[in-house]
């Protein structure tokens, strides 16, 4: 049923007055507030449709609502017939006006709404999913059915608000063929037969998510609970012909992973946490909240170097992008620079301060790769996912490394401090840069926004050229610093300096800082250098070329 031409002027109208301060081009309506969604669906294996039923609690927030919009994917001919098409929407026994067209689906309500009133909406539909909800076979060649919603592909199967800023607990209820198992968020409530050929499987998370977090995997798995922590289970979920080499790659990481980020950070917000191959995931894993997705082809019984760092960086999420989202994509570094940062103090806690630093060159190394396949790029910057991707390489390495220059500069315990506070507050909510700035310096003297603004909302790579000559007869190292920067903006920082010498003499350490497009100092020593090294400590993101004049 279609509204009528003024009832969509009326819906338009709606969010005139609600000012965008985001430069996330997503329309959004902070005059609701999803509570709750339960999300029936039923799959085949005779046919790639899905018949779903969405029940969607909402809160109203302000007076006199008629309108509100939920983004679902159209069936269309240029999706070739998929997408989904609504056959009704209703609240209790009345059947509401709906319009779905543009991926938006506008739902006209019998009753004005007021602010603090509770509905229940439920929205039944069909289709093929051409995006979010893969269905395909796996590596043996069975058929099974994973999402892939990440950052903005949840409406192809599910209508919901599909931004990271809107929060909402979680269920599913699935009916699927027999032979399948059915992992999703949180906890398992029922799992029963249906006759001979039919299994129903009911899970329900009681922690609020965004939905690009909302997980569903059904295939013929093999399960295993491998051990608890505090109470909540840990769980192997791998297909079933991997049954051995999948239990053996699961089976000893995450509990080590679930205590460090416990004691450094705060607590584990969710209810289990699952380790699943799936067949959606390309490469690598998505961080699906307490229900992680892996790339089925990371399973080798081995045991990988690559597939423990890859768990660490997905449990790492379910503080960092999970229980604290950002609230636009603008902030995406929130999530994926803090996974990867956090992913190296593991490393460092358990493997080594020497592994720490081993990933942090590497990373700089991708950096300074990555700035010069794109030198306009800024980790913080105006992004919407209705238009484009939200992060690159850069995103995660260079939002890691700015991290890890804020731990040096503010001291370790203080920036443990810092992290704890900021989760606390945040704490299965959502948070911007500028909160995340604002808990810090709580815990400095410092104003932390010119450090900020310099490392992740500029794109240059620092590049110092360090020129030194020895003196012999005035007994004096000359060293002369050039900054070098494709913007006129220079950058603001301290360049430590080992200085090496022979006949057992110790090592000399500098401290100079530069701010200037070039700077000399002046080094009394006896005796000639053998070697100078750059920033020996690993604690600044520059490309330091010491040379020596003859």
């Amino acid at each position: 049923m279609l509204f009528s031409k003024n009832l969509t002027l009326q819906f338009l109208w709606l969010f005139v007055f609600i000012p965008s301060v985001f430069a996330d081009q997503y329309p959004f309506n902070y005059q609701i507030d999803i509570q709750h969604y339960t999300f029936s669906l039923k799959l085949s294996d005779d046919t790639d449709e899905i018949m779903g039923t969405t029940s969607i609690k909402i809160l109203f927030k302000s007076n006199d609502i008629s309108d509100f919009r939920l983004d679902l994917a159209n069936k269309t001919k240029e999706r070739l017939g998929k997408g989904m098409k609504v056959s009704s929407v209703r609240s209790g026994d009345t059947q509401l006006k709906y319009q779905h067209q543009k991926d938006a689906l506008i739902i006209k309500m019998d009753q004005l709404a007021n602010e603090g009133e509770l509905r229940t909406f439920i929205i039944q539909y069909k289709g093929i999913p051409e995006a979010g909800l893969e269905i395909k076979n796996n590596r043996f060649g069975d058929r099974t059915f994973f999402c892939e919603s990440w950052p903005n592909n949840t409406r192809h199967w599910l209508p919901t608000i599909d931004h990271p800023y809107e929060k909402a607990t979680v269920e599913f209820k699935i009916i699927a063929p027999a032979k399948y198992k059915v992992v999703s968020n949180g906890l398992l409530v029922e799992e029963t037969l249906l006759g001979r050929n039919r299994k129903f499987t009911h899970w329900k998370q009681s922690v609020p998510v965004s939905c690009w977090l909302f997980v569903l995997g059904v295939a013929e798995f093999a399960v295993q609970k491998v051990d608890t922590f505090e109470g909540k289970s840990i769980q192997s979920w791998v297909y079933a012909k991997d049954r051995d080499s999948g239990f053996h790659d699961f089976a000893h990481l995450t509990k080590d992973v679930l205590e460090f980020f416990s004691y450094y950070v705060g607590p584990f917000a969710y209810e289990k946490l699952a380790n699943i191959q799936s067949s959606s995931v390309a490469s690598g894993a998505m961080e699906t909240a307490s229900a992680i997705l892996y790339a089925e082809n990371l399973i080798t019984g081995q045991a990988t170097e690559r597939l423990r760092n890859i768990m660490i960086h997905e449990i790492a999420h379910q503080w960092f992008g999970n229980s604290v989202t950002e609230t636009t994509w603008d902030d995406a570094w929130l999530s994926e620079g803090f996974a990867t940062y956090f992913t190296m103090l593991f490393q460092e806690h358990q493997y080594g301060h020497e592994k720490y630093i081993k990933e942090l060159k590497m990373a700089k190394k991708l950096i300074k790769k990555y700035y010069y396949s794109d030198m306009k790029f800024k980790v913080i910057d105006d992004r919407t996912a209705e238009l484009g991707p939200v992060v690159t390489g850069m995103t995660y390495k260079k939002g890691a490394w700015f991290l890890h220059m804020l731990r040096e500069k503010m001291g370790y315990e203080n920036f443990k401090m810092g992290i704890r506070a900021y989760y606390k507050k945040y704490y299965n909510g959502h948070a911007s840069t500028a909160d995340f700035i604002s808990e810090m310096e709580l815990f400095t003297t410092e104003d932390l926004d010119p450090f900020l603004n310099q490392w992740l909302k500029r794109p240059e790579m620092l590049e110092i050229i360090a020129n030194w000559s020895f003196d012999k007869k005035i007994g004096q190292i000359n060293l002369t610093l050039t900054q070098k920067t494709s913007s006129e903006v220079l950058f603001d920082v301290p360049v430590e300096f080992e200085l090496h010498f022979t006949d057992g003499m110790d090592p000399i350490v500098f401290e100079a800082k530069i701010n200037t497009p070039k700077v000399s100092y002046e080094i009394p020593a006896k005796i000639k250098p053998e070697l100078i090294l750059a920033d020996p400590e690993t604690v600044l993101l520059a490309d330091i070329r010491v040379m020596e004049e003859r």
